[in-house]
């Protein structure tokens, strides 16, 4: 629901941050001396999970105090937020949040209603209603519908409908296509090109954050702003990643001159001291002059020490920040083994495969398919299309009610939870229960590539985000002495941030293995390179 508004540092801000810093529960800084404006623009939240995404939505809002600085906001902020339950008994209308100015309505127009009724009564709001509805997709939603009973995305539409009537100054939306399908996607995507307020969404839907006006990136060493939308942020991202690769190796080269020339200067030293005491052991120089040789040499050798230390220091210290840009700036990298798959192996076959429910429903099918060699197929439809029931059946989770399925290569089936994992093991233990022909340093050494590095290695798998779960699931399954032939991927990326889906476009574009992937991501669809498309 919108917030109420308080003064404001900018009159043409909507929010303004003034030296903001925000820590987590445990006292980890997560951005310091923040200082920020929001105004009638549409700003996209990138950044890696645990950047402090979440947490800038909360301060702008109002629904977290900053450990320092003043956050100030002028008009009213509505907020989407990623999940939320309805109450028990909660109606359309009440979602809406118009469930009493429509019985307002009802008993206006029953004859039913008093002078403030009459008074209050806003008789444009069913249409304005049955607009915004059918704006988010969901025409002729009954008002007194009980809200659970739609289904995850239709909630999420249906909240946002619900902003769209209260018409809040700024909005403020946390992921809000996660788990939609493509359609749904579509939907907000437009509402939000539409919208002529201020909005700030943290999202990792590369398509949406193409209808933003700029892009605010949070890190651990700080938020960064970048003008226009996220095709100009990739762009500049990758400009300043190769100029830190630049400086680091121009830095690198510059310590290791430094580094020549103070031993080449020691070297020189040396030879002239040895020269002067084989002069001086002839006995022909006075000592008075042998002493202020000896003086001079000192004097010089003691300035070469102090110039060579400080050109080290200075090389080092140039070294170092060039190494943190690279760090800062350096893609996720997920390198994925061969699977050895040869071309011509057939894999699956689906021959008129059916699945039905106890009750006689059939969820999926008839389905007939064969995958031959590394192909990569998508299996698309609408949420409830039964794409999940039909990955399990070929996997094996589920065998077919009617038809055949024949499972002829090492295949492997990861959800967007990563459940192949156990909750309470640690990720060390989790890779040796995949591969217990390795060791400890094996598995350390194979989860580090996947940048869960030293004590990361040992943390339990419930403390993960999913798209930590999702980088472990693969290094537990790919790092072994037989990676799977077949990788069988539902909704992969919608856990994982910008980073990590960048990572994981480019290790399965790598992989020489199969694949057959659900996902709503078009994006991810194309850089994966799919080859042929299933509808449900």
């Amino acid at each position: 629901m919108p917030t109420s508004p308080s003064r404001s540092a900018s009159p043409s801000a909507l929010a303004t941050l003034d030296k903001v810093a925000a820590r987590t529960p445990a006292g980890v800084t997560l951005f310091d001396n923040l200082s920020l404006t929001f105004g009638p623009e549409r700003t996209g939240v990138v950044g890696r999970n645990g950047a402090g995404k979440s947490t800038l939505l909360r301060l702008i809002s109002g629904g977290l105090s900053p450990a320092e600085g003043v956050v100030t906001r002028i008009g009213t902020i509505g907020v989407l937020d990623q999940r939320h339950d309805p109450a028990p008994g909660e109606t359309v209308a009440q979602t809406l949040g118009v469930g009493e100015a429509l019985a307002v309505i009802e008993r206006a127009l029953a004859g039913e209603g008093d002078a403030e009724d009459l008074a209050n009564a806003d008789w444009t709001l069913e249409l304005r209603i049955a607009e915004i509805l059918a704006e988010v997709g969901l025409a002729d939603l009954a008002m007194d519908r009980a809200t659970i009973s739609l289904s995850g995305g239709e909630q999420t539409r249906l909240r946002l409908a619900g902003l769209l009537l209260a018409r809040p100054d700024l909005i403020l939306l946390d992921e809000p296509t996660n788990h939609l399908d493509v359609e749904a996607r579509r939907l907000i995507a437009e509402v939000l090109g539409r919208w002529d307020g201020g909005a700030v969404v943290v999202s990792h839907d590369r398509d949406l954050l193409r209808r933003m006006d700029r892009i605010v990136e949070v890190s651990g060493l700080g938020v960064t702003v970048y003008g226009g939308n996220y095709d100009l942020y990739a762009e500049r991202k990758a400009t300043e990643r190769a100029a830190a690769e630049r400086d680091l190796a121009g830095a690198e080269r510059t310590a290791a001159r430094v580094g020549a020339d103070a031993q080449r200067r020691t070297e020189m030293k040396a030879r002239r001291d040895a020269a002067g005491r084989r002069k001086g052991a002839k006995g022909d120089m006075p000592k008075i002059l042998i002493g202020a040789r000896a003086e001079r040499a000192e004097n010089s050798g003691a300035g070469d020490r102090l110039l060579a230390a400080r050109q080290a220091a200075e090389a080092e210290a140039a070294l170092a920040t060039a190494r943190e840009r690279v760090e800062r700036t350096r893609a996720l990298s997920i390198p994925m083994p061969s699977s050895g798959l040869a071309s011509g192996r057939t894999l699956l076959v689906l021959d008129d495969a059916t699945w039905e429910t106890p009750q006689g429903r059939t969820v999926v099918g008839p389905v007939s398919l064969r995958l031959t060699g590394p192909e990569r197929v998508a299996i698309t439809g609408p949420n409830g299309a039964g794409k999940t029931t039909l990955l399990r059946l070929i996997h094996g989770a589920l065998e077919p009610t009617t038809g055949r399925v024949e499972r002829l290569g090492r295949a492997v089936l990861l959800d967007q939870e990563a459940a192949i994992l156990k909750p309470e093991e640690t990720l060390v233990e989790a890779w040796r229960r995949f591969n217990p022909e390795g060791s400890i340093n094996d598995a350390q050494a194979a989860l580090a590539r996947f940048l869960f590095r030293n004590v990361a290695a040992h943390r339990e798998v419930g403390a993960l985000s999913g798209g930590e779960r999702l980088r472990a699931a693969l290094a537990c399954v790919m790092t072994g002495a037989k990676p799977p032939q077949l990788l069988i991927l539902d909704e992969p990326t919608n856990h994982l941030d910008l980073d990590s889906v960048a990572a994981v476009d480019v290790a399965l574009r790598a992989y020489d293995g199969a694949l057959i992937v659900v996902s709503h991501d078009a994006d991810f669809l194309d850089a994966i390179g799919i080859e042929r498309t299933i509808a449900l």
